[in-house]
């Protein structure tokens, strides 16, 4: 059975004093809207970090209450990082299996009312309990990626501004974005350094923010043609290669086999930058590029809007902020945007037909994939 996406809703990403449900309720709000405030019988919803200054937030109920959907079902995931990929694919596997006619998928999170160490030690939950243990923290072990990606392909640790440059000048035009002045590369590198070669420019901010969409039985111009998720080791350490994300390789393999498209067939692409680095990375494991190319396509601006294949034209983590929860979703409502020819200003050059959105959980130990388009 098809399943389509017939709305989106995404609020505005950053510093925001709205709790985390009013900011859920905010962007189901619009989704809803946009169907005409059609009967809801599912509602799925995902965050990672959910609390309340009461304590744990039992979000997915009071998400429910908010919006008058008592009488529907309802599903809470959370895969981290990827939170809002997973309650996509969630959902999907719902209506496309008869059990929901319409579903609502909202993800959300609320990140900036906490001490920035308390976030870090939060988010480092979802690596390994060993290296959690020790001390280790996201942007420490990106940080071995990214020297080990440089070591292996020769590369001037200057390239990784290029998706930072890349992602503030397409959040320029997001409304939606946390980030909407251009910076150069010059002041990447001249940022605050955090776990070298990573410099502050090169991280993806802490943010506060919701997304969310309509899902419905049919076909449209943003019809799901395929998902793939796939796992790696927990521990960096049991990793063959710390260049490359093996469980994007098998989520990128498996939406492709589902949608029975090639990479080359996509027209717009919008990739897990929580990481400069991880920019240049995600483009070869999708299999846009090869081995140590994805930098090449960042300085020749093939990833630019009117490019060989636009990447990221949110703005992505680095440049639409990153509450970690929500930017799963995110990333699937801007490529649903540009395949229904809405997204304004940030529309790609060249009206596309097929789109994906992919997104990492933890240090890419489980990875997610979506192919969304118009069936032939």
């Amino acid at each position: 059975m098809k399943v389509r996406v017939a709305s989106v809703g995404v609020g505005r990403f950053g510093k925001r004093p709205e709790t985390l449900v009013d900011l859920a309720t905010e962007s189901a709000g619009l989704a809803l809207e946009g169907v005409g405030r059609k009967p809801v019988d599912l509602l799925v919803a995902g965050t990672m970090l959910a609390h309340s200054p009461g304590g744990p937030e039992p979000f997915l109920s009071r998400l429910a209450a908010r919006l008058s959907l008592e009488t529907a079902s309802g599903v809470l995931v959370n895969g981290a990082s990827a939170t809002g990929a997973m309650a996509f694919h969630v959902a999907a596997a719902y209506v496309a299996a008869g059990r929901a006619d319409r579903a609502l998928v909202v993800a959300a999170e609320k990140m900036t009312d906490r001490p920035t160490a308390t976030v870090t030690r939060e988010l480092a939950a979802s690596l390994a309990p060993g290296e959690a243990a020790v001390g280790a923290t996201m942007p420490a072990l990106a940080s071995l990626v990214a020297q080990r990606y440089a070591e292996r392909h020769s590369l001037d640790p200057m390239s990784f501004a290029a998706p930072t440059v890349h992602a503030r000048e397409r959040a320029a035009t997001n409304p939606a974005a946390q980030f909407r002045t251009p910076v150069g590369a010059e002041e990447v590198a001249a940022s605050r350094p955090i776990a070298l070669p990573l410099r502050l420019l090169h991280c993806a901010a802490i943010s506060d923010g919701a997304a969310a969409v309509v899902l419905e039985r049919g076909e449209g111009p943003a019809t799901v043609l395929g998902t793939g998720q796939g796992f790696d080791s927990l521990r960096l350490v049991d990793r063959a290669d710390l260049t490359t994300f093996l469980a994007t390789r098998r989520a990128a393999q498996r939406a492709y086999e589902a949608a029975r498209i090639t990479r080359k067939e996509l027209g717009v692409v919008e990739v897990h930058d929580a990481f400069a680095p991880f920019a240049l990375i995600d483009l070869e494991d999708l299999g846009i590029c090869g081995p140590g190319e994805g930098s090449s396509w960042y300085e020749h601006g093939w990833v630019r809007p009117d490019g060989r294949l636009p990447v990221n034209p949110s703005g992505g983590l680095l440049g639409r902020g990153h509450p970690v929860g929500a930017s799963g979703l995110a990333g699937i409502a801007e490529i649903v945007l540009q395949l229904r020819g809405e997204a304004g200003p940030r529309a790609v050059s060249a009206a596309p037909r097929i789109g994906l959105a992919h997104s990492i959980s933890g240090l890419g130990s489980q990875n997610f994939v979506t192919i969304l388009g118009r069936p032939p």
